[in-house]
């Protein structure tokens, strides 16, 4: 085995005001860290693919990363296009975090059916498929049994070839088994200490 060195990121997901995040995404930068990440949540937090512009644009150095996107909250058409934006914004700097989605309550406060763990992974299974493809350069068709896509080109594409790093974030065998198999970075989840530790290759 090739050693990796370690990366270390912090994650953000507020700010009283546009210079307030601004300033802490260039603190976070001349401290050292790697990559700037914001989650995806609906409490009291930013949204994520503005936060994570404005803060590729006050840094110049500073990986971007969502930390993670919840696929139900969108449609992999939709977040391959402003995945693929945000890299393209931010010069090359972007990490796209994923995973199935999991709080109960933020499903119910915004209608979502919360469906068991197995089909939450299933679904994110297909975006992957439908994300990835495209990213990459021919048209995407996809039939599956939760999404369908008909000769769609994606545009723009990611900047960073030969593509888009992906982090997946889980905890059960399944998830886990999905981001080992489709992950650029995976991101276990302690379940015991409700922590998550980022295991992060190197870009």
């Amino acid at each position: 085995m090739t050693p990796r060195p370690f990366r270390f990121g912090v994650i953000a997901h507020h700010a009283e005001s546009r210079e307030d995040w601004r300033a802490r995404a260039r603190k976070i930068e001349q401290l050292g860290y790697a990559v700037f990440s914001v989650p995806d949540h609906l409490g009291k937090q930013l949204a994520p693919v503005p936060a994570i512009i404005a803060a590729a644009e006050a840094t110049s150095k500073l990986r971007m990363g969502s930390y993670v996107f919840a696929n139900d909250f969108r449609h992999p058409v939709m977040l391959a296009k402003e995945a693929a934006t945000l890299d393209l914004l931010s010069g090359g700097r972007f990490e796209c975090g994923i995973g199935s989605g999991y709080l109960r309550a933020e499903y119910e406060q915004c209608g979502l059916p919360y469906d068991p763990p197995p089909t939450r992974v299933r679904r994110l299974d297909e975006a992957l498929q439908i994300i990835k493809g495209l990213f990459a350069e021919e048209p995407v068709t996809f039939s599956g049994t939760y999404y369908s896509v008909n000769a769609l080109e994606g545009f723009p594409k990611p900047v960073q070839k030969p593509s888009l790093p992906l982090l997946i974030g889980g905890a059960g065998k399944q998830m886990l088994s999905l981001a080992a198999r489709e992950a650029t970075i995976v991101s276990i989840a302690a379940r015991r200490y409700r922590t998550a530790v980022a295991w992060m290759s190197p870009i």
